[in-house]
């Protein structure tokens, strides 16, 4: 195992590879080592690997920007520093010295003949981190996919730590029948030629089982899971006919399996880039037919978006929605599609509300469709009590009398 004592000091800022591009053995090493070190401070925006637990934390101080896959055991347990930031900010931010970035912890595929390393699963703030750094140390693991897009020279390289072993994976969500109801209005919005940006989960997945009698779809997102592939063997993801980027399906995050990473390796139809293209709005203003699908924890009856906090629980986080929210809603013959199940907690709770119970995510300015299993809510362009009438529609019957009632009030005061 690497010595990180030799080149880690107190009160270093170490910022880390995130979701399935996450440097395994150097958490494993920062974990065993960081209290003889002392005073670290680490962010990551996203984890999937279950070595961040409450347990672990007396290594460092951990920050991310949500509490987004096995994160969310630290923010119950009051030990993760959640910081309001869309995924798109994180790497100017940290060129700009706002996060600080002493110390680079990255994954790598093996280098090519050039000596440039594939960054492999993640390329979204890599390189801003890796530019910054005092010392970058690299995990270059031979199981790694070079996948073609952003790369990483050995001559950035300060350290490097060779392994071989499975990078993480994220096995498929399972689709129940409330997925499928919700996948089946979003299908519609999707015809031929659209260019999809989707996160990963039963939803998307489920999305994307239903366009298989598609042609020429396109990708341009900032992460992407094994729906992918079956999209690419079924010959209807193209990208043929994007205005750019053209026979190239964009994307920032790989997060699934292993058939995923496979399919990704030095694959020319695909290319990782850092979240400066994948989420900039002038790139994404090129492109026409755009469906952004993206998710909630709460929606309220004038369109406000909670993907975040749910009352005292912090569940989710800003992620790259509002960029893309903004962006399908703009787009030409395109939308911007906000899903959520109808209810939570056994059909307890509805998740249509009068007032959201924790931050604005995505301002009702930006909001475009909503949908739940009961209907798909177009919001663009209504007036706030016509948004109201149009989003109890689409909540569920048991809380549609009381919605009535809040959706009223809107409407007599008419704002």
């Amino acid at each position: 195992m690497i010595d990180l004592t030799q080149t880690l000091r107190p009160g270093d800022h170490i910022v880390l590879g995130q979701a399935c591009g996450e440097p395994t053995t150097l958490v494993e090493a920062l974990i065993a080592q960081g209290p003889a070190i002392g005073d670290l401070k680490a962010f990551i925006a996203t984890s999937f690997s279950g070595l961040f637990t409450p347990e672990t934390a007396g290594a460092f101080r951990l920050s991310s920007m949500g509490a987004i896959g096995a994160l969310r055991a630290m923010t119950r347990a009051s030990l993760l520093d959640v910081i309001p930031v869309h995924v798109s900010q994180v790497a100017p931010l940290i060129a700009a010295g706002v996060m600080p970035c002493d110390v680079a912890m990255i994954q790598v595929s093996p280098p090519d003949a050039q000596g440039n390393h594939s960054c492999g699963l993640i390329s979204d703030y890599v390189r801003a981190a890796v530019d910054k750094a005092r010392v970058v140390i690299a995990e270059v693991n031979d199981q790694v996919p070079y996948v073609p897009g952003e790369t990483i020279p050995a001559s950035a390289i300060d350290v490097a730590v060779t392994v071989s072993r499975p990078p993480v994976e994220v096995a498929p969500a399972k689709i129940g029948p409330t997925d499928e109801a919700i996948a089946r209005l979003c299908a519609e919005f999707i015809g031929d030629g659209s260019v999809i940006q989707t996160g990963v989960g039963a939803v998307p997945d489920a999305i994307l089982r239903l366009l298989h009698d598609r042609r020429d779809l396109g990708v341009h997102s900032g992460m992407l899971g094994d729906g992918l592939v079956d999209l690419a063997e079924a010959g209807v993801l193209t990208n043929a006919r994007k205005e750019i980027d053209r026979g190239i399906s964009i994307n920032g995050a790989l997060i699934g399996t292993r058939r995923l990473y496979d399919w990704a390796h030095r694959n020319p139809a695909i290319r990782m880039t850092p979240t400066s293209y994948t989420h900039d709005s002038g790139v994404l203003g090129r492109l026409s037919r755009l469906v952004t699908i993206n998710s909630a924890l709460e929606v309220d009856l004038t369109g406000q978006v909670n993907a975040e906090q749910s009352g005292a629980a912090y569940l989710g986080g800003t992620g790259g929605q509002v960029d893309f929210v903004r962006a399908g809603a703009r787009s030409p013959g395109g939308a911007s599609l906000m899903v959520l199940a109808a209810t939570a907690k056994g059909g307890t709770i509805s998740k249509i509300v009068p007032a959201l119970s924790g931050p604005v995510t995505s301002a009702r300015s930006e909001v475009d469709v909503v949908v739940t299993e009961y209907g798909a809510a177009r919001l663009k362009g209504q007036t706030l009590a016509e948004r109201a009438r149009r989003l109890v529609a689409v909540a569920h019957p048991a809380f549609r009398e009381d919605l009535d009632r809040a959706a009223f009030e809107i409407a007599r005061r008419g704002f």
